[in-house]
């Protein structure tokens, strides 16, 4: 089966009349090999430039790189070992690093992350929409990362991410295959209190 013909709508329970769009989001692992084009590339991270920003400091960059290219390789040899036997057939690997002081006064911005975060959403967004694979990890070194890509001080490593074309389920690593289902989420009670913190 490729990960196309899965239906997120199915594995989980929408309520409150949200838009299918972020139910039909998620991260399968399952790609072709096949290569994405420039311009596709440029539509996802396009999304993620429109994100909100306090400020509108914009602190997100994007390291990436497409396959079958030496760049592709060095963001691959980061990746762990849990990653490596399906991110092999990603079409383009990425970078997400943001800036953590404002540029309009170089002063701390404590919400750098958090909207890299919002980049980061807006670009697995658009993916769903291209109909792509999109897949954010923390299974990497994040040092490496950034020595051997030349982020400097005053940037921090977020994560990383998988871009590519549907693929196989079959052609997964058979321990990956049985995860390849889009997971349920938490219910509202258990993440949105009313007047005081409850978790």
């Amino acid at each position: 089966m490729n990960v196309r013909d899965v239906d997120p709508t199915l594995h989980r329970a929408v309520r409150h009349g949200v838009d299918t769009l972020f139910v039909r989001r998620w991260s399968p692992r399952a790609m072709s090999g096949e290569g994405i084009s420039q311009e596709e590339l440029h539509r996802l991270l396009e999304a993620a430039r429109w994100a909100p920003s306090s400020y509108n400091n914009q602190p997100w960059r994007f390291v990436y790189a497409h396959r079958d290219s030496p760049a592709f390789d060095r963001l691959f040899d980061l990746l762990s070992e849990g990653n490596r036997p399906w991110c092999g057939r990603a079409a383009v690997l990425l970078l997400i690093v943001s800036r953590t002081t404002l540029e309009r006064n170089d002063k701390p911005s404590p919400t750098h992350s958090f909207d890299a975060g919002a980049a980061w959403m807006s670009l697995a967004l658009q993916g769903t929409i291209s109909g792509l694979v999109v897949h954010g990890m923390q299974g990497f070194d994040y040092r490496r990362a950034a020595d051997e890509l030349g982020v400097p001080d005053g940037y921090q490593v977020e994560a990383m991410a998988a871009v590519g074309r549907p693929g196989e389920i079959d052609d997964l690593p058979e321990a990956r295959r049985e995860r390849e289902t889009p997971k349920g989420r938490k219910e509202l009670a258990e993440i949105a209190f009313e007047g005081r913190f409850a978790g």
